[in-house]
């Protein structure tokens, strides 16, 4: 759900352009020992899960003034956030004891080529042993904020 915020003069922000908050939040932790076109291609990854498993984060279609269609994006911002290794490793904790819907990014996956074998290299990973360079995480504001605690935003 979305809140709008009134401004002393009875107009909405949202009216003006301004920031709406929302209730949820989607928000991305990535390693912070990762390479910058890694960090790139693993939040591109992680929010593509996020997108597709919980349907209710993407707005609507685009279109242009010329009436040219585009994607539906996610409906709100999301927030990108950066950690050590050891800090996204109890983040993952908390995202699991919350049962949040989660999306991983292994050091294992730089190594492999295509969807099949990206889900294999998870696969063969107990939960615990799992390197994570990257962990997407969508739900209610506070639950997301209590997992990353810890977490600094990206620069």
């Amino acid at each position: 759900m979305q809140r709008t915020y009134k401004t002393g003069r009875g107009d909405d922000r949202q009216s003006q352009g301004m920031s709406t908050r929302f209730d949820t939040k989607i928000a991305v932790l990535l390693r912070d020992d990762l390479e910058p076109w890694q960090r790139l291609n693993v939040t591109a990854f992680l929010v593509s899960g996020l997108g597709t498993a919980v349907p209710e984060v993407v707005g609507e279609p685009y279109e242009d003034a010329d009436a040219v269609p585009y994607l539906p994006m996610f409906r709100q911002p999301v927030l990108v956030f950066e950690a050590t290794k050891e800090t996204l490793t109890t983040a993952h904790a908390r995202v699991l004891s919350r049962a949040l819907p989660r999306a991983v990014f292994t050091s294992d996956l730089f190594a492999t080529g295509h969807d099949e074998a990206n889900r294999a290299a998870v696969r063969a990973v107990p939960t615990a042993d799992l390197d994570l360079v990257g962990l997407a995480v969508y739900g209610p504001r506070n639950a997301v904020d209590k997992a990353v605690k810890g977490a600094r935003m990206h620069p």
